[in-house]
């Protein structure tokens, strides 16, 4: 069945409502003499740590404060970033990476190479990209304060592109002391080498996080303009502000009003209205989400692989996507997708017709039973706060009633989901069934450093899946001698993910963000804040 979302669509009165609203946004600080860009983000930031989170919103914090030792551009092409530049030796097993000179800490602290030793030590102890990279060094040491060497066991090409991650764990250089923190625990100080500044005493969370250019900030001076993470930072305000706003109707209220100048992820519903305003960009991201349904592989029932499998008879993307959008807005959605970034290089139409073919609720349901299901309730987190994963929890849900299974949605915000999905606890001491989420960037372009498609266990992402036979092909892929055979190899890692089913791909989505007119220089991979300037 088909949920109503559109009942909401009332924006001139909801528009007179929040005229009444108590000050909850921050008033230009034009006034003052500085300029301020105020940003309506995802979700609420409530983690400091761009190492610890795969969370997007943590990622995006991270950019603005944080830097990384390469970059990529618009056409994800890798250049040195913090990084002068670095040579290799003839037979490959060494590089030697340059700092560039001048690179600071918001602290007033030099950055100097044992912080970045430090830093990538403990990142390769996060992420997939990072551990697959550590894996075959020897050592990593510091030679001087500006020089940072890498002596590997085998030739490993993907090292610029590794350090240049952007779609997982964040390779955020920070203090010595600060990396020194266990991987496993976050890192609760803010003090990073980025253009901008987090000014902690600020922060409410649940409210506002706020951000000033730092002075101290060296960009690049490339012959290129600024591109995607790549190229010279220039941070063109004084201050961001971000005003966490989960209400979609206030938050579009409010760039209506102008009393913000962008929306990170504007409401299905209120696309229409908003195009209509001439004060008002809408802006799709070039890098497309796709939704998924994460399991909990330690926990009943679905540590058992054959009520997964069943469950892929029934989730049917294409209503979905819809009833998540709107058909309406089909331009910004895609269904028929498989494990891997719609699109890019490693995406492959193999198996596929688990996902096209006719939906079967009823054989779903008795393949689900005959699995020895027994009625225990499955308990789905919804996190009510963000955009677009309440409403696409909501209609997962129905599907995983249609097929007999005793649904028990726990609401809750982001935040709080971030924190539960950690837990491997049985669902009825404060674990969890499943959640949805979407994979983004540029992490899920490959098997290596996608976290989604990991069968280590207890050593991956949450949801912890045991698939051997992914994690070989994983590393046939990163052993393979050319393109051809590795795309050859994510054809069988997507057969494989259709057998172990780590999670379901629910679709794919670009999310479409809302700018003020007079704002331009809109980098469209993700949310920066070193391009975007004024217009004038």
């Amino acid at each position: 069945m088909r949920m109503n979302r559109r009942d909401v669509l009332k924006l001139a009165a909801q528009s007179a409502v929040f005229a009444q609203l108590a000050p909850i946004f921050t008033a230009p600080a034009q006034a003052a003499g500085k300029k301020e860009l105020r940003y309506i983000p995802e979700a609420d930031l409530n983690i400091l740590d761009p190492v610890w989170s795969t969370s997007t919103i943590v990622a995006v914090y991270g950019h603005m404060v944080f830097d990384t030792l390469y970059g990529f551009d618009k056409d994800y092409n890798v250049h040195p970033q913090m990084a002068e530049g670095h040579s290799v030796s003839d037979d490959k097993l060494q590089w030697t990476v340059k700092l560039r000179d001048g690179l600071q800490f918001h602290d007033g602290q030099p950055v100097l190479a044992k912080d970045c030793v430090a830093s990538i030590q403990r990142w390769g102890k996060r992420d997939f990209m990072g551990s697959a990279l550590l894996s075959v060094v020897e050592t990593l040491t510091a030679v001087d304060d500006r020089t940072l060497q890498f002596k590997l066991k085998k030739p490993f090409p993907l090292l610029p592109m590794t350090l240049a991650t952007s779609g997982s764990n964040m390779p955020a250089m920070m203090p010595e002391r600060l990396a020194q923190t266990s991987p496993n625990e976050q890192v609760r100080e803010s003090i990073g080498s980025g253009p901008y500044r987090f000014v902690k005493e600020e922060w409410v969370s649940g409210s506002k996080a706020v951000f000033e250019k730092f002075a101290g900030y060296k960009p690049r001076s490339d012959s290129f303009p600024p591109s995607y993470t790549a190229g010279p930072k220039i941070a063109h305000f004084d201050r961001v502000v971000w005003n966490i706003i989960a209400d979609a109707s206030t938050a579009a209220a409010a760039l209506q009003a102008g009393e913000v100048d962008i929306i990170e992820m504007v409401g299905a519903d209120f696309l229409p209205v908003l195009k209509a305003e001439p004060s008002v960009q809408l802006l799709p991201r070039s890098t497309p989400n796709f939704a998924i349904m994460r399991f909990n592989h330690l926990q009943p029932p679905f540590n058992n692989p054959a009520i997964r499998q069943a469950l892929l008879k029934a989730i049917d993307q294409r209503a979905i996507m819809a009833g998540t959008f709107g058909e309406e807005n089909k331009a910004f959605w895609q269904f028929g997708v498989g494990y891997f970034s719609p699109d890019s290089p490693m995406a492959n139409k193999a198996g596929l017709e688990a996902f096209t073919s006719p939906r079967d609720f009823k054989k779903a349901a008795a393949e689900i039973k005959a699995a020895g299901y027994d009625g225990e309730p499955v308990v789905v987190l919804d996190p009510v706060d963000y955009p677009w994963t309440h409403p696409c929890t909501l209609l997962a849900a129905d599907t995983l009633k249609k097929v007999g299974l005793n649904v028990d949605i726990q609401a809750m915000d982001w935040g709080t989901l971030m924190q539960r999905r950690q837990s491997q606890e049985p669902p009825g001491k404060g674990g969890w069934n499943i959640f949805l989420t979407a994979l983004s960037g540029m992490s899920n372009f490959n098997p290596v450093g996608h976290i989604g498609l990991r069968g280590n266990g207890k050593d991956a992402w949450v949801g912890w899946p045991t698939a051997p036979r992914l994690e070989e092909l994983r590393q046939q892929w990163l052993d393979a001698p050319d393109e051809a055979a590795q795309k050859k190899i994510c054809e069988e890692i997507q057969k494989q993910a259709l057998v172990d089913v780590p999670y379901i791909p629910l679709g794919a989505f670009a999310t479409v963000s809302g700018y003020s007119n007079n704002l331009t220089d809109i980098q469209l991979q993700r949310p920066l804040f070193t391009t975007m300037k004024t217009k004038g």
